[in-house]
């Protein structure tokens, strides 16, 4: 029971623990008088993706690798079907050109990229198929030419600016944020991996279920918040920037740290997962040319809303 309940407050713990490192660390950046501009690139965008970047080091660090590779899949799958579903039947969501033939593009390659490094089994007839961590090199290189064009072209994106905390604390108020936040995002994170490990084994199901579905849907709460806000706020174009960027995180960084780390192996049945993520995003750049052009229309809100619920119940009826 005392497991249980750390769980639900590491939860509490790591989204509380993002916001008060965002809001501690742009503080501090302010104070040392860093532009808006890279204050936007850097410390808030890389904000909601926090939770899942904890869970998986902890995860990795601890040897519970499942756990980390499920929360990545399972993350970018609920951002697009569930988050970026809810978000444009609030509001139809228009997308940029650039994050339409870019961006969007980008996040395809990412989970291909997953794809096919981790079957070794099937491509080089190895022994087992893992993620090894030159594979998280190469994904940590893909981020830096992420990071780079996103720099490149950061004059010309919307909103950046608009989602900076505006409060500026004292040099040693802005610290004790940070490590609060740190704190919040480390504690966090261990309850929610001991807890997830300790119901797979209680259940008796498998660490990359568990990962698939609470833990990834958990995480991703601070995206699911970011983006609906930006649907009711009509700045449409933040609430696909935010899921598209988040999903480029989530496997190049946070996937290369992991593997960095501790090789992942592939479990068994997430080349299914992969699948569904690959047509996750498959289907949103198809959705930017049905319809009015460039839009992700509310039916095609509803649409991916029900392969989200389908997909849960299949993964469900996998325990």
């Amino acid at each position: 029971m005392v497991a249980y309940l750390l769980f639900i407050l590491g939860f509490l713990l790591l989204i509380k623990g993002a916001d008060f490192l965002v809001q501690g660390a742009s503080s501090m950046a302010r104070r040392m008088q860093i532009s808006e501009l890279a204050i936007g690139l850097t410390v808030v965008a890389f904000g909601t993706s926090l939770p899942e970047l904890f869970v998986n080091i902890i995860s990795s660090a601890q040897g519970n690798i499942a756990i980390a590779l499920g929360n990545v899949l399972g993350s970018n799958i609920a951002n697009i079907l569930l988050i970026l579903g809810i978000s444009s039947v609030i509001y139809p969501l228009a997308v940029s050109k650039g994050t339409v033939w870019k961006e969007i593009p980008f996040s395809l390659l990412a989970v291909l990229l997953v794809g096919v490094m981790a079957n070794d089994r099937w491509l080089d007839q190895a022994d087992v198929s893992v993620l090894s961590r030159i594979d998280g090199i190469v994904f940590l290189s893909f981020f830096l030419i992420f990071l780079i064009y996103t720099a490149s072209i950061a004059q010309t994106l919307p909103g950046i600016v608009d989602h900076i905390p505006r409060r500026e604390f004292s040099r040693v108020k802005s610290i004790a944020w940070i490590v609060i936040g740190l704190a919040g995002l480390t504690l966090g994170g261990k309850w929610i991996v001991d807890g997830a490990v300790h119901f797979a084994e209680q259940v008796g199901i498998s660490q990359s279920i568990i990962g698939l579905t609470i833990v990834a849907v958990g995480t991703s709460l601070p995206e699911l918040a970011t983006s609906m806000m930006a649907a009711r706020k009509k700045n449409i174009d933040i609430a696909v920037g935010n899921i598209v960027g988040s999903n480029i995180f989530n496997v190049f960084f946070i996937l290369g740290v992991s593997a960095g780390i501790k090789p992942l192996p592939l479990q068994a049945g997430l080349n299914f997962d992969i699948a569904v993520a690959t047509l996750a995003a498959a289907l949103l750049f198809f959705f930017m040319f049905t319809g009015k052009k460039h839009v992700l229309d509310r039916w095609e809100g509803i649409l991916f809303i029900l392969l989200y619920i389908g997909y849960s119940i299949y993964s469900i009826m996998r325990l």
